[in-house]
């Protein structure tokens, strides 16, 4: 009887234990910290719709984590949100002319912004605005824009189908 409680006890043990483990590596590879330096730089973005972009999301190029999300604001007079970017210094040669866009890493993965390089000769400095930006591509309003279409289209072709028969007249 007790050597039975003993394994449970250590069975219960390591059960929890597999658990808080779990638990911590999921916290950590979720939100992996992007070391920067005291030499990096702030770049700001204007956007629509950030969807579900989060303060620490990484900011890659070329699929290299370059920065973070640093701050998520919102200007009441633009109505758009304002991202603040942190870029580690050794990336400080991105054309002042990129663009930057949200995405999202899979299915069921976080969203992150990534920078497209322009051709300008001219880099971005500490402060700077992006000015070529395209919001997040949320699902739902790509399902509603298929639904609608979908009922615009059944509407039209009723439609066009009442006025393609011809009206019946009493017969006498």
């Amino acid at each position: 009887m007790r050597q039975s409680r003993a394994i449970d006890v250590s069975t219960g043990l390591f059960v929890l234990l597999g658990l808080v483990a779990i638990v911590f590596l999921v916290t950590q590879i979720s939100n992996r910290e992007f070391s920067l330096t005291e030499t990096s730089y702030r770049l700001k973005a204007q956007f629509e719709n950030i969807g579900g972009l989060k303060t620490g999301a990484p900011v890659k190029m070329a699929g290299v984590t370059i920065g973070r999300v640093e701050a998520i604001d919102y200007d009441m007079q633009l109505l758009k949100a304002i991202v603040t970017l942190r870029i580690d210094e050794r990336y400080g040669e991105i054309p002042n002319d990129s663009d930057a866009s949200i995405f999202t890493a899979g299915l069921l993965g976080g969203q992150y912004i990534g920078i497209s390089p322009g051709g300008s000769e001219e880099y971005f400095k500490d402060g700077d605005q992006v000015a070529f930006v395209q919001d997040a591509i949320v699902l739902e309003n790509l399902i509603s824009k298929y639904l609608f279409s979908q009922a615009e289209k059944e509407s039209a072709a009723k439609a066009e189908a009442a006025a393609s028969q011809p009206a019946s007249t009493p017969q006498e």
